[in-house]
C-alpha cells in the first residue's frame, strides 16, 4: 500500500470518526432511558420508588454504569476528532454532518447533532450528582475500615513519601542525592561500615521495621517514577513524529510536489540508484532473452518493459524524496517535544538520574568492568568505524541527504576520540574514587 493510500485511509477514518463516536454514545443513553422506562417508571435506577430486592438492583446499575462509562469515552472521542478534523483535506468530501459540525452549526443536519447531545446530557445529568456522593461515601468507608485495621498511617506515610519524592525542590535531599554526590576522602564502603555499626549499636537507632518498610517504599516510588518517565521520554516523540508526519507534515508535501511533476529525486544518490536498477533490470531481460530462460521477446518489447519499469522508479524515488523531507519536519518537532518533556519534568530528571546512578553503581566489579569493554569496543574500538558508517548511512538516508564521504571519514577520525576521552575522564574522575576495586577489575579484563 502507498503513502498516499495510507494518508488517505487516515485521512476518512478521522472524518467519520466524530459521527460513529456520538451514535455510539446515543445508542448507550437510550439503553439507560429504556431501562429507566421499563423497570422505574421513567426516574432514575435507585431503590426508592422500586420493590426490587438489592441483588436486582445492583444488577441494573452494573449496566447503567457500564453505559455511562461508554458515554463518557465517546463524548471525549468526540470532541478530540472534532478538534482534529483541521488537519484533514478540506477539499475531499465527508459526511455532511462531519463537514458541518467542524464549520459550525448551521444547517437542519446539525440539528440532529443538537438533539443527540441534548438527549445524552439529560440522561447523565441525574447520574452526575449521585456518582459524586457515591465516590464520598465509599471513601468514607474505605478510611474508617482502613483506621480500624490500623492502615490508615502507613498510607499517610507512603504518601507522604511520595510527595516529597516528587515535589521536592531541593536536589540535594537525601532521596535524591546521587552516588556521584557523595565522593569523598575516604572510600563510600568504609564510612558505610561504620554507619551501619554505629547504628546496630545505638538503642536509640531509627533501624527498626519502621524503617525499613519507609526505605522499601521511598526505592519502589522512585522506581515507578523513574520507569513512567522513561517510557514518556520514548513514546511522546515517537508519537509526535508519526502524527506530525502523518496528518500535517506529509499531505502539505504532496501537494506542493503535484504541481512539480518534473522533480524526482531530491539529491544525486537516489538519481545514480535508480539508473543503477534500470540499467540492472535491461540487462537482465536481455539475458533471459539471450539463453532463452524467458520466451523470445522482440526489441520493442523490450523497450516497453524497460519504459514501464522506468515509470515504477520514477514514482517509488518520488515517494522517497517525499517521505525523506517529511522525516526533516517531523524530527524537529520530536526533538520540541522531548525538549518540552525535559524543560517541564526537572523533578523527574533529578529522580531518574538518581535511581539510574544506583542501578550503574550497584552492579558487582565484574559486571561493571563487562560494560565498560562492551560500551568501548563497540563505540570507540577497533572495529567501531564499520558501525559509524552504517550509522551515517541511514541518518543521511532518513533525511534525504547525499552521502559525502569526506564528512564520514572526519566524523569517524573524531568523534570516537572525543568519547574515548570522556569515557577515560569519567573513570578517573568518579568511578576510580567510588570503586577502586572496579577499575582494578577493568584493566585486569582489559589487558
Amino acid at each position: 500500500m502507498k503513502l498516499q493510500d495510507i494518508v488517505n485511509n487516515g485521512r476518512q477514518w478521522l472524518s467519520t470518526t466524530p459521527e460513529r463516536a456520538l451514535d455510539a454514545a446515543y445508542r448507550a443513553a437510550i439503553n439507560i432511558k429504556a431501562i429507566e422506562d421499563n423497570h422505574f417508571n421513567g426516574g432514575k435506577v435507585s431503590s426508592e420508588k422500586v420493590n426490587y430486592s438489592k441483588s436486582v438492583i445492583k444488577v441494573f446499575r452494573a449496566d447503567v454504569n457500564s453505559y455511562l462509562n461508554t458515554i463518557k469515552i465517546r463524548l471525549t472521542e468526540f470532541n478530540a476528532s472534532r478538534s482534529l478534523l483541521i488537519f484533514s483535506d478540506t477539499n475531499r468530501e465527508y459526511p455532511t454532518a462531519i463537514v458541518e459540525s467542524a464549520n459550525g452549526f448551521a444547517d437542519d443536519s446539525d440539528q440532529t447533532t443538537i438533539e443527540k447531545l441534548n438527549f445524552i446530557d439529560s440522561v447523565i445529568t441525574k447520574y452526575q450528582n449521585e456518582s459524586s456522593e457515591d465516590t464520598a461515601a465509599n471513601l468514607t468507608e474505605k478510611l474508617n475500615k482502613a483506621q480500624l485495621n490500623g492502615e490508615v498511617a502507613d498510607k499517610a506515610q507512603n504518601k507522604s513519601e511520595s510527595k516529597e519524592l516528587v515535589i521536592s525542590q531541593n536536589a540535594k535531599a537525601n532521596n535524591l542525592e546521587t552516588i556521584t554526590n557523595k565522593t569523598g576522602v575516604l572510600p563510600r564502603s568504609f564510612m558505610r561500615t561504620i554507619n551501619r555499626i554505629k547504628q546496630e549499636i545505638d538503642p536509640q537507632s531509627a533501624t527498626t521495621e519502621e524503617e525499613v518498610l519507609r526505605k522499601f517504599r521511598r526505592s519502589r516510588n522512585k522506581t515507578a517514577i523513574s520507569v513512567r518517565f522513561l517510557l514518556i521520554l520514548i513514546i511522546v516523540p515517537l508519537f509526535t513524529h508519526q502524527f506530525t508526519k502523518t496528518f500535517l507534515i506529509s499531505p502539505l508535501v504532496e501537494n506542493y510536489f503535484s504541481d512539480r511533476k518534473t522533480v524526482i529525486f531530491i539529491n544525486k544518490d537516489l538519481e545514480e540508484e535508480a539508473l543503477m536498477e534500470l540499467h540492472r533490470y535491461e540487462e537482465k531481460l536481455h539475458f533471459k532473452n539471450i539463453i532463452g530462460l524467458a520466451p523470445p521477446i522482440s526489441n520493442e518489447e523490450i523497450e516497453n518493459r524497460i519504459h514501464h519499469k522506468a515509470e515504477e522508479l520514477a514514482e517509488e524515488y518520488r515517494y522517497q524524496g517525499i517521505d525523506a523531507i517529511g522525516n526533516v519536519f517531523a524530527d524537529f518537532f520530536s526533538l520540541l517535544a522531548f525538549a518540552g518533556i525535559i524543560f517541564f519534568c526537572k523533578r523527574e530528571i533529578l529522580i531518574i538520574k538518581s535511581f539510574l546512578d544506583e542501578i550503574v553503581y550497584g552492579l558487582s566489579d565484574s559486571a561493571k568492568a563487562f560494560l565498560i569493554i562492551l560500551l568501548t569496543d563497540m563505540f570507540v574500538g577497533y572495529h567501531s568505524p564499520h558501525g559509524w558508517e552504517i550509522i551515517l548511512e541511514g541518518i543521511a538516508r532518513h533525511l534525504g541527504l547525499p552521502e559525502n564521504r569526506d564528512f564520514n571519514f572526519l566524523f569517524i577520525a573524531t568523534f570516537p576520540v572525543i568519547l574515548d576521552t570522556v569515557l577515560k575522564y569519567w573513570i578517573f574522575r568518579y568511578l576510580n574514587r567510588i570503586s577502586p576495586s572496579s577499575v582494578a577489575t577493568y584493566k585486569n579484563m582489559n589487558e
